[in-house]
């Protein structure tokens, strides 16, 4: 789960990381009251206004603006509360404290799961897109990674900080954050905690300006506290009903929609449909990530293809399946059944390429043959499958067939 800026910032405080003063607005109204209280609780004279979504780019997009009164506050909140960023429509700020800035670091802890360990990294040159930094300037970004046993240590902070260039006196000022930082990472069950900007003021000072927290769902039953944490508006309908009906399907922005067996034929099966679509008009590329598992059965995979099918954005969905535990026969009648609920409920179902392989293949194609599908197509291998796949969904396809 991704927590919003002011959730990662409550989180800090809780766990004694210094930020400033900041409070939610869900309208202009509420955020000139927030700048109000920050004022003359904290006697500040700069007020910053954010965009209060989960996703990057915000200053670009002008979801980020600063303030000198309550009243500049409540003009930059009516600016910035509607705005589309990157899809995301803002639909709160936080009306934060500014701060004196002197200098502007980088640094995160996240789970390394290709190395099986923790990784933190740090630079001095925060602010921009880490990404950015890591290609243009790969010497400035200084990383390590340690086991869970070891922790994040004064032994290798102290290290860190003197390989990415601080000075004596702000290594042993930017020590003592960094453990707080990976404190809460351990104790609040993260697979990241990212603070860019984390910034020394005029003054010397410390403090973490931005956050960006992601927590793991599967330590939830640890953390009774993070439900409250959750955010059903944020999340995309569609990954809500397939949460609801136990679907391991995650929502991405292209239009062929995707099913097959097991997390690793899934991911190949993206690929290979993202290849067969590069050179075809509109370039057509994976609608959604749904794995239906090792051993769906066929009410599983009707599941699935009504999740699929009602993504608006899908104009064709490949089914990849290779039968091990999972049987094909299974997977037909889950197909069969999937069409018969769409047709009772008015709905025409979309181009669908079909590749079964493996276990009572021949029977799952048979049975296919026999209930003479609309728009179904069967394919013999995955190559040709989702090329077929991605003809059907690019944009020289006929209307009648690709919608």
């Amino acid at each position: 789960m991704d927590l919003y800026e002011y959730q990662a910032r409550a989180l800090f405080a809780e766990h004694n990381i210094p930020v400033l003063a900041g409070k939610l607005a869900t309208s202009a109204a509420e955020a000139e009251r927030a700048a109000q209280e920050i004022q003359r609780d904290t006697g500040a004279d700069l007020l910053v206004v954010k965009a209060q979504v989960k996703t990057g780019g915000r200053g670009k997009a002008g979801g980020v603006k600063l303030a000198r009164t309550p009243e500049e506050t409540r003009e930059a909140a009516e600016h910035i509360l509607g705005l589309d960023i990157k899809g995301h429509v803002v639909r709160k700020v936080m009306v934060a404290q500014g701060a004196d800035i002197a200098e502007e670091y980088y640094f995160s802890i996240l789970l390394d799961r290709t190395k099986r360990s923790f990784l933190a990294m740090l630079s001095k040159e925060g602010g921009m897109e880490i990404e950015q930094l890591a290609v243009e300037k790969p010497e400035a970004l200084i990383k390590r990674n340690f086991t869970p046993l070891d922790g994040l240590t004064d032994t290798l902070a102290r290290e860190m900080t003197e390989a990415a260039g601080f000075a004596p006196e702000d290594q042993a000022k930017l020590v003592p954050v960094l453990k707080q930082l990976y404190a809460a990472f351990v104790a609040e069950d993260a697979t990241l905690v990212e603070v860019n900007p984390l910034v020394k003021t005029d003054t010397g000072e410390i403090l973490a300006l931005d956050g960006k927290v992601t927590l793991d769902d599967n330590a939830e039953f640890r953390h009774p506290n993070h439900a409250e944490l959750h955010d059903a508006s944020a999340t995309d309908p569609l990954e809500t009903k397939a949460q609801r009906m136990g679907l391991n399907y995650v929502k991405l922005d292209g239009n062929v929609g995707v099913i097959g067996n097991g997390a690793g034929l899934v991911m190949s099966t993206l690929d290979v449909v993202a290849y067969a679509g590069e050179d075809l008009p509109g370039q057509p590329r994976p609608a959604n990530f749904l794995d239906i598992g090792g051993g769906a059965n066929a009410e599983v995979m009707a599941n699935g293809l009504e999740v699929i099918l009602s993504d608006p954005q899908v104009k064709s969905v490949f089914v990849n399946v290779f039968g091990g535990i999972t049987a094909c026969d299974e997977v037909a009648s889950g197909i069969i059944q999937a069409f018969k609920i769409l047709a009772a409920d008015g709905v025409e179902p979309k181009p669908l390429v079909v590749r079964l392989d493996g276990n009572n293949a021949e029977l799952g194609r048979q049975l296919l043959n026999d209930a003479q599908l609309p728009h179904l197509q069967q394919v013999a291998t995955m190559d040709d499958a989702a090329r077929r796949a991605a003809e059907l969904a690019s944009d020289a396809a006929p209307a009648s067939t690709a919608s």
